[in-house]
C-alpha cells in the first residue's frame, strides 16, 4: 500500500473493510477485528490512527512481532495469516496496516480466558455474532451441512414413498424396497433423508423432505419458490402472474414393463409450465406433429440451469423463498445467502464448485437436473445466452443473496 492509498482510506473514514486502532489496544481488542473482518469480505486494520481519523503514528517497539505471536499466534483461530507493513505519513509518524482476506475456514474466533468469541462486522463496527448469524459462518466453513438438520414435527408420513422407492431403484441400485416402516426409517437415515433422534422415531432432514417431502412448506416455511410476473421493468401493484409453486423436487415415475412413466410433475417441472407462457410464444410454424412451434425469449436450458442452482445452491438458514420473476426485459432468479465459503462469482465462472448442499445436489443430478460436472453456469447459461441474443447474464452476489439476471435482446419484441 502506498502512502496516498493509505491517506485515501483514512479521509474515508472507517467502513465494513476499514478499522481505524491506537497503539495502546490489548491483543484481544486486535484480534476482534481482525477476526470479523475475515468473517466477512476481509479488510484493513490501520494501527496508530484515533476513531476520528487522526493519525496518532505507533510507538510500540517490535510491534509487527507482538502482532504475528501474541494476536494471530495466540488470540485468532483458525490460523489467519496477515499482510503486515509500516507506512510512513507526515511529521514521522508511522501507521501500521493489518491486512487480511475473507477467510475460507469460518467462523474465525477469539480466544480470551479461556473462552472463544466469534464477531461479525455490522457497517464499522465489530459485533458479537447472533446465534443466526454463528449458523450461517459454521455453514459456510462447511462445519455444518444444514441440508442434513432434522425438521420438528416431521416423519415418514410425509415423504413420497412412491417417490423414493423409485428413486433407490432406479437410481441407486437397489433391488427391493423396504417393505416396512423399521426398514424404511433404517434406509432413510442411511442416506441422510431423515435423522435418528433420541426422543422418538428419526424425523426427515431438510433434503429429505424438500427432495421427497409431499408438501414441504407444511413443515419449513421457506421451501418452493415464488414466481412472479410483471408487466413492465419494476415490480408493481399488480402482477400479471404471482404465485408460490411448492412441493418435492423431484419428479414421480412409475415402472411399466417398458420402462418409466413420469406420472406427477415435480416442482422444477411446475415450474417451468407455470413460466411457459410469460417467456415464450407460438410462432406461425407447425411442427410435424401439426403442433405450433414455441419460440422461447431466453433459452430453455439457461433458464432451468438457473433455477436448479438456485434450488440446490440456497441457505436453509435463510428464511426468504427463492424468487423468479419476470420482467418485460429480463428473467431475475434470486436464491437466498451469501456464496459459499470462499467462492465468488469470477471463480464460479471459471468453473470451481463448492456446492452448499451436497446431498440435494446429487439427487438432482441422479435426475439429470444438473451437470455432471457443475460447471452449468460455464458451460450451459453463458454460450446459450451468447448464442441467443448476444448478452452475458449477469450475477450479483451479496451477503444476502445470489441473483441471476438474464435479459432479452434490444430488437426483441416485448
Amino acid at each position: 500500500m502506498t502512502k496516498d492509498e493509505l491517506l485515501q482510506l483514512i479521509v474515508a473514514g472507517e467502513n465494513s473493510g476499514v478499522e481505524f486502532k491506537q497503539d495502546d489496544l490489548r491483543p484481544e481488542q486486535l484480534a476482534k477485528e481482525v477476526a470479523a473482518l475475515a468473517n466477512f469480505h476481509g479488510g484493513h486494520v490501520l494501527i496508530g490512527v484515533a476513531d476520528d481519523g487522526t493519525v496518532t503514528g505507533i510507538q510500540r517497539e517490535d510491534l509487527e512481532r507482538w502482532v504475528m505471536d501474541a494476536v494471530f499466534g495466540q488470540a485468532v483461530h483458525p490460523t489467519l495469516l496477515p499482510f503486515y507493513e509500516e507506512i510512513q505519513v507526515a511529521n514521522g509518524l508511522r501507521v501500521a496496516v493489518v491486512t487480511v482476506t475473507q477467510g475460507v475456514t469460518k467462523p474465525y474466533v477469539v480466544r480470551h480466558r479461556g473462552r472463544e468469541e466469534i464477531y461479525v462486522r455490522v457497517g464499522s463496527t465489530s459485533q458479537r455474532a447472533s446465534r443466526e448469524q454463528q449458523a450461517r459462518l459454521f455453514a459456510a466453513g462447511g462445519l455444518i451441512h444444514t441440508e442434513m438438520l432434522p425438521v420438528s414435527g416431521s416423519g415418514l408420513r410425509d415423504l413420497s414413498l412412491e417417490r423414493l422407492a423409485d428413486y433407490l431403484t432406479a437410481f441407486v441400485g437397489d433391488r427391493e424396497v423396504p417393505d416396512s416402516e423399521e426398514a424404511w426409517h433404517e434406509r432413510l437415515c442411511a442416506l441422510g433423508f431423515m435423522a435418528e433422534r433420541e426422543d422418538g422415531p428419526p424425523a426427515c432432514t431438510i433434503a429429505g423432505l424438500v427432495l421427497f417431502g409431499y408438501r414441504p412448506r407444511r413443515l419449513l416455511r421457506h421451501t418452493g419458490v415464488r414466481w412472479m410476473c410483471f408487466k413492465g421493468d419494476q415490480k408493481a401493484y399488480e402482477a400479471l402472474d404471482d404465485q408460490v409453486i411448492e412441493g418435492p423436487l423431484v419428479d414421480l415415475w412409475r415402472r411399466l414393463s417398458g420402462g418409466r412413466e413420469l406420472a406427477e410433475k415435480g416442482l422444477i417441472e411446475r415450474l417451468t409450465d407455470a413460466m411457459r407462457p410469460f417467456v415464450s410464444e407460438e410462432t406461425g410454424l407447425v411442427e410435424g406433429s401439426m403442433r405450433r412451434e414455441r419460440r422461447w425469449h431466453y433459452p430453455l436450458e439457461a433458464l432451468r440451469e438457473g433455477i436448479v442452482n438456485a434450488l440446490t445452491h440456497r441457505d436453509w438458514t435463510r428464511y426468504e423463498e427463492i424468487e423468479v420473476v419476470r420482467y418485460s426485459d429480463r428473467v431475475e432468479i434470486l436464491s437466498p445467502g451469501a456464496m459459499q465459503n470462499g467462492m465468488t462469482v469470477e471463480k464460479m465462472i471459471a468453473g470451481q464448485r463448492v456446492p452448499r448442499n451436497l446431498l440435494i445436489s446429487e439427487v438432482l443430478r441422479d435426475y439429470r437436473y444438473a451437470d455432471a460436472r457443475g460447471m452449468g453456469v460455464r458451460n450451459k447459461v453463458i454460450p446459450l445466452m451468447r448464442a441467443h441474443n448476444g448478452l452475458d447474464p449477469e450475477f450479483e452476489a451479496t451477503e444476502d443473496y445470489m441473483r441471476l439476471t438474464l435479459r432479452r435482446g434490444p430488437g426483441e419484441k416485448r
